[in-house]
């Protein structure tokens, strides 16, 4: 079973548009610069290091508080932590609050993960870490991470169905929404952080 309730406000927390929320506190619209996108990528680029931060840890704070929802309400017998994860997931990619154009799924993505296995949440971190120190490029480590998170959970998982599942969705959203990043990284267009 379940709850809809849970589901409908798991999509909501992750509507909110903390990217846009930090632009229209500095009285811009980050929608309007650098790629247009509301993700934290390119709140780093159009507001700098520190807001880029705050808006990351909320995104991920976003997923992390939408997974444990069935521990907290009490629904783990209706809802299963990860679907309220993976709804607030799509709200962060479609929000109602920004006219269903969000962000690329990366940040809330890992705040699933975090609220659900930890450790691989950490595992993650690091790979994205180290593969963005090496390559400078946000989006191409941002799909590393993604297929690593698949990997840890088919190989360390346990055998976790759900988890497997929800990974697998997770990272088929992080790659299919940097499609456009792929092309400009064959191209040699794409931009490389210069703050790392």
């Amino acid at each position: 079973m379940i709850s809809i309730g849970i589901i409908i406000l798991a999509y909501l927390l992750g509507s909110i548009p903390s990217g846009l929320i930090a632009g229209k506190a500095r009285g811009i619209d980050i929608r309007q610069h650098g790629s247009g996108n509301l993700g934290a990528t390119n709140t780093f680029r159009v507001l700098g290091v520190k807001a880029g931060i705050i808006v990351t840890l909320v995104d991920i704070l976003k997923g992390t508080l939408a997974t444990l929802l069935p521990f907290l309400l009490h629904q783990t017998d209706e809802t299963h932590a990860l679907v309220a994860g993976l709804a607030a997931v799509v709200g962060h990619m479609f929000p109602i609050f920004a006219s269903f154009k969000g962000g690329k799924a990366v940040a809330t993505s890992g705040g699933v993960l975090l609220g659900y296995v930890p450790l691989m949440f950490l595992v993650i971190v690091v790979v994205f870490l180290i593969s963005l120190y090496i390559t400078k490029y946000v989006s191409f480590s941002s799909i590393i991470a993604a297929v690593t998170a698949f990997i840890y959970a088919i190989v360390f998982g346990g055998g976790d169905i759900p988890l497997i599942i929800v990974a697998t969705l997770l990272a088929g959203f992080v790659i299919y929404r940097h499609r456009a990043n792929i092309v400009r990284i064959k191209n040699k267009t794409e931009p490389k952080i210069k703050w790392l």
